[in-house]
């Protein structure tokens, strides 16, 4: 174990220890064939206790009760969950809502619901109460686990909650339930617990972002979750070495099925309340933290923290960026802390990421600026993911037609396969829809190269169009993010009365450039428009530049272009 993890001081609860010799596999379902096992990523749990159980699996350090799980430990607490919940009334299929930071809670969650055949609902903690309110109701949760500093979000309900004060400790509300799910279980074990015979069967429901309307409750599988951890683990070579720093809230997409394929490749995984840099930079330093993910957003937090330094060569980390493309600019400083960027792209709906960047032997030789446009493509498919398609849309037909691979020729993205959503909960025509012409319309433009990696253009409703031209949005910001004092940058479509819409930007600054440019951002503006004038054709040059001290982002860091649309609107 890591400095900075030895020095945690914690008994886990009695109910935490696990007999002697414990059965590590479930009740096996009846009627399943010998040369078949159905998918489920309990089993990864099962597994890291059977050969690893007294490895470090889970460290929660930076809080008032810090607390350190092994894997053998934590499988118990799962097992627990498990039989808490059915001794709480839990039916197969049942949903459980989860309301919590990254802790224990709700890493437990993502083993204990599923091992009770429920279906697990975690909530962003951003939300207002009127948006859990509809989740609530939505998903049809049964039972609420939340943690203690977001009990205002649960409101008036019918359904059991279950308070984490977030301690480990006995007398904690979330602990006393695990305490009677252990004595519920009359020492049964895992043997107990029936297996889930079908891995088609709903795993988890995610809610998306809701910013065209209400949101759209996403329903993976047993299946999908299990083979894109895998997938997660290989891409992001994790493996028992590994330490997972937890950046990325496991509330997002089921922390892009993280959870799980950390535990797959037996690595030890850090939660982390809140997104501290001072924290994060401790745990870079002193925990031997491996890996970690994060929007461009976060990492630029992360570079531009004063703890920042650069890692010894001897302990590389791997931040996987999804969200947006990372910049030149934050590729380059990245490398220079020892951190190497890994560029992924995915959506609720594919259990975040499937494909990913595969650097190529090539671009060694190439200048930075050379490299980060390759490195900027969103790639290739996943091992475990179908193919990534670019298609023609069609709104009359349900025939997808490959666009050539010029890297010039607009579609849209779609796939299909292994790790695709089952569905959109109790909405048929939400799933019909984005499920027309036999594969999942991503919504997203972009382009094929000849090698075959795609590289998107923009949102379809983020498309700039002036004079009659496409203009990119994210092409326009990958070359304003060029200009060497501009730290993050957002570009949206704003009326003009002879092209119809032109480009705006808006920018904050770097830190240590802010104060060349106070009370003269109107020269600033002048300055990053000529340094776009040679980069940009003239459609796509902006017509307007902002300079704000900060952009209104999501809970997991993506900038939140719906606010900036209302801004311009008033203009």
């Amino acid at each position: 174990m890591a400095s900075s993890l030895a020095s945690i001081q914690f008994t886990p609860t009695p109910a935490s220890f696990p007999s002697l010799a414990p059965r590590l596999r479930f009740k096996a379902p009846s009627n399943i064939p010998v040369n078949h096992d159905p998918l489920n990523p309990i089993t990864f749990l099962l597994r890291a206790a059977l050969v690893y159980p007294n490895k470090l699996a889970l460290a929660h350090p930076d809080t008032p009760n810090p607390v350190a799980y092994t894997f053998s430990i934590w499988a118990q607490r799962t097992q627990n969950l498990a039989y808490a919940l059915l001794k709480a009334g839990l039916n197969h299929g049942d949903r459980v809502a989860v309301i919590a930071p990254n802790t224990p809670l709700i890493a437990d969650a993502h083993y204990g619901v599923l091992a009770a055949r429920g279906i697990l609902v975690p909530i962003n903690t951003r939300l207002k109460p009127h948006e859990v309110a509809y989740i609530l109701e939505h998903s049809g949760a049964s039972i609420i686990l939340v943690d203690y500093e977001y009990k205002h979000l649960v409101g008036s309900t019918k359904a059991r909650v279950i308070v984490s004060n977030d301690t480990g400790r006995a007398g904690d509300p979330y602990e006393e339930f695990l305490t009677q799910g252990r004595a519920y279980s009359n020492e049964r074990g895992w043997q107990g617990l029936e297996a889930e015979p079908d891995e088609n069967t709903g795993a988890v429901l995610c809610y998306t972002s809701g910013t065209t309307g209400r949101p759209k409750g996403v329903i993976t599988t047993l299946r999908g979750s299990y083979l894109a951890a895998i997938g997660n683990a290989f891409e992001g070579q994790i493996n028992k070495t590994s330490t997972y720093l937890w950046i990325l809230p496991m509330f997002h997409a089921s922390g892009w099925t993280y959870p799980w394929a950390n535990v797959f490749a037996f690595a030890t995984q850090i939660t982390l309340r809140t997104v501290n840099f001072t924290h994060i930079w401790n745990h870079l330093i002193h925990s031997g933290v491996t890996h970690y993910c994060g929007a461009p957003t976060v990492q630029i937090g992360i570079i531009n923290d004063p703890l920042a330094r650069k890692l010894p060569p001897s302990r590389p980390v791997t931040a996987i960026i999804a969200g947006a493309a990372p910049t030149a600019h934050l590729i380059a400083e990245l490398e220079k802390k020892g951190i190497k960027p890994v560029h992924v792209y995915g959506l609720t709906e594919t259990y975040g990421p499937f494909t990913r960047n595969y650097e190529q032997d090539a671009w060694a030789n190439l200048s930075l600026d050379e490299r980060s446009r390759f490195m900027a493509r969103q790639g290739h498919a996943f091992a475990t993911a179908g193919e990534v398609r670019v298609v023609f849309q069609s709104e009359n037909s349900d025939v997808l037609e490959d666009v050539p691979a010029d890297g010039k020729t607009l579609g849209e993205i779609v796939t299909r396969g292994n790790i695709v959503m089952k569905e959109y909960f109790n909405d048929p025509a939400a799933t019909s829809k984005a499920f027309k012409g036999g594969s999942f319309r991503t919504g997203d433009l972009a382009v094929i190269h000849p090698d075959g990696s795609v590289a998107i253009m923009d949102r379809s409703k983020d498309i700039i169009i002036s004079g009659g031209e496409n203009a990119s949005s994210l092409a326009i910001e990958q070359e304003l993010a060029s200009h060497p004092h501009v730290l993050e940058v957002s570009v949206v479509a704003r009326n003009h009365i002879k092209w119809g819409e032109r480009p705006m930007a808006f920018v904050t600054l770097h830190p240590q450039h802010t104060s060349k440019w106070k009370g003269r951002h109107h020269e600033f503006e002048k300055d990053l428009k000529a340094h776009a004038k040679p980069r940009l054709p003239g459609f796509a040059c902006p017509e307007w530049v902002e300079v704000v001290p900060e952009l209104p982002k999501t809970s997991t860091g993506k900038i939140l272009k719906t606010e900036l649309r209302k801004v311009v609107a008033k203009l």
